[in-house]
Parts: structure tokens; sequence; C-alpha cells
């Protein structure tokens, strides 16, 4: 089983952790695509996205960017990813194919959609900052494990 994320909510997700670690500074469009290694072509709708969603404010014109909207800690990996690929919810039965309850429930029905809202609670609690922290706690262990 693969729990893949899809290219918009990858770039969407680390244009975000870009301005996150940005500490507030605005950031422009194609800052974001060289620091983050996302193709520059596909950062303005994602950035449209994401300003239509409330998460980032853009700043127009020659030395414009974009700027969190909220604080990092307020920001969750689910509303970005919401924001870019709208509700997740599964409506598709995994075994018939065909939308969930239309001929009942498979068999497996509660089980994957229990699995679903288990990964939905997950990424709903994961903040933009915790993720930071996360990597940066990582990065840390890392060196040490190197100089020690």
């Amino acid at each position: 089983m693969r729990l893949d994320l899809t290219k918009r909510s990858d770039y969407a997700i680390r244009a975000m952790l870009a301005l996150t670690m940005a500490k507030g500074g605005q950031l422009s469009s194609r800052r974001i695509a060289e620091q983050m290694h996302i193709p520059p072509r596909f950062l303005p709708q994602i950035m449209g996205d994401l300003t239509r969603a409330g998460l980032v404010v853009a700043h127009p014109g020659r030395a414009g960017g974009y700027l969190l909207a909220e604080s990092a800690d307020a920001v969750t990996l689910l509303r970005v990813i919401e924001a870019v690929e709208g509700d997740p919810h599964r409506r598709v039965c995994v075994l018939r194919g065909t939308p969930c309850g239309q001929d009942g429930e498979c068999g497996v029905h509660h089980i994957f959609f229990s699995a679903e809202e288990a990964l939905l609670d997950t990424l709903g609690s994961a903040t933009l900052a915790g993720v930071i922290s996360l990597a940066e706690a990582a990065e840390a262990a890392k060196t040490a494990a190197v100089a020690g």
C-alpha cells in the first residue's frame, strides 16, 4: 500500500515550509522555488491556491513575495493539503471502485475509513512549526552523532 502525496500537495507543503523557515520574512516565488527545488512554472498556481485559502498573503510587484498569513503553529499539513486538493475524504470504495455506499458497504469499509480518519487526524495535528522543529532536532542529533 502506498501513501503518496500528489505533486500539488508536495509542492504546497514545501512552499509553506520555506515561508515558515523565513521566520516572518517575505519570500519571492523564485526564491521559494530555488530553496525547495520546486519547478518555477508550478508555483504560481499553488501559491494562488494557498492565498485563496487564507494561508499566505501575496504582495505583488517587483519587490513582492509571500508571507504566512497565520502563525506556523496554527497551520496544519491537512489545511495545506486541503487548500490545493480540496476535501481529502475517500469517496470511492477501495474494493468495488464505485461510490461508497451505493451498493451497501464492502467488507473492509470500516477498516479503511478508520485508517483514513487516523491519517487525517495526524495530518490535522501536525503543524508547520512542528515539522520544522522535528527536522531541526533530527539534524542536531545527526550532527551530534557524527561529532561524538
